[in-house]
């Protein structure tokens, strides 16, 4: 087995003290019979004994001030990096993380999350036997936005809209970007009725909106579809329901809800 320096020089310190303590008590033990006896010869002999026990005492004193305790102070002061490299390390690693299910842009979850959430939240659901439903949403002619005023604009639009559905549901529902244009609720534990009043409600204020641009103030609407989980289903028959009644939602002229 290895010593580390620190290690050796801790026992060499131990060593040190050890036999300024036996010349100490060596010469103390005999000092009242060499008093007593006032011969030189014994006196000279307490004298040698007391210099070896300062010398070791010294050597002691020394080794720990300048060798014992730098090594000590470095061993702490690397512990003490070690530490904020591991919890930079693990703050880098959650960052990572959230941005792995994130959208960059709004900040609102990624596709990617939104589709283990699903997962996560049918096995839950299915469990208890508690309703779940699904809003997408698409922004009407996002294309003709992007293609006149530029994609600064378009992502100005996409901001605002997720910043609304933020304000708009409960800190349980599952908000995402699914990409492009096209945007996501979950919202678990609600009735068809609450579920579309929700839908209305997030697309009437998107429609309040208003995005400048220039001297030209734009006005955004979006369609959604809806549907209510019906207790056995796939998340992906669930997504393909709530995608037909958007598409239907379209057809009848956008801006609207369907369920």
């Amino acid at each position: 087995m290895r010593l580390h320096k620190a290690e050796l020089l801790f026992f060499f310190l131990v060593i040190l003290i050890g036999l300024t303590g036996f010349f100490s008590w060596s010469a103390f033990r005999h000092v009242d019979s060499f008093v007593a006896q006032a011969r030189i010869a014994d006196i000279d002999l307490i004298y040698r004994f007391t210099f070896l026990s300062a010398v070791f005492a010294g050597l002691a004193i020394v080794c720990g001030v300048f060798l014992v305790y730098p090594m000590i102070w470095h061993g702490l002061r690397e512990q003490g990096e070690l530490r904020r490299m591991t919890a930079s390390l693990s703050a880098r690693s959650q960052t990572l993380e959230y941005a792995a299910v994130t959208d960059p842009l709004t900040g609102l979850y990624n596709r990617r999350y939104f589709d283990d959430a699903l997962n996560e939240y049918l096995l839950a659901f299915r469990d208890i036997e508690k309703p779940m439903g699904m809003i997408l949403l698409d922004i009407d002619h996002f294309k003709q936005v992007n293609d006149t005023h530029g994609h600064d604009v378009g992502d100005e639009v996409l901001r605002q809209i997720a910043a609304c559905l933020a304000d708009f549901t409960r800190y349980h529902d599952v908000v995402a970007r699914l990409g492009g244009e096209e945007f996501a609720i979950l919202s678990p534990n609600v009735n068809s009725s609450q579920l579309y009043g929700l839908a209305d409600r997030v697309r009437t204020a998107i429609g309040s909106l208003k995005v400048g641009t220039g001297n030209v103030t734009l006005r955004i609407t979006v369609s959604a579809g809806v549907a209510l989980w019906d207790g056995q289903e796939s998340g992906e028959h669930l997504y393909k329901r709530a995608d037909a009644q958007l598409y239907e939602a379209k057809r009848q002229g956008r801006n609207r809800v369907c369920a």
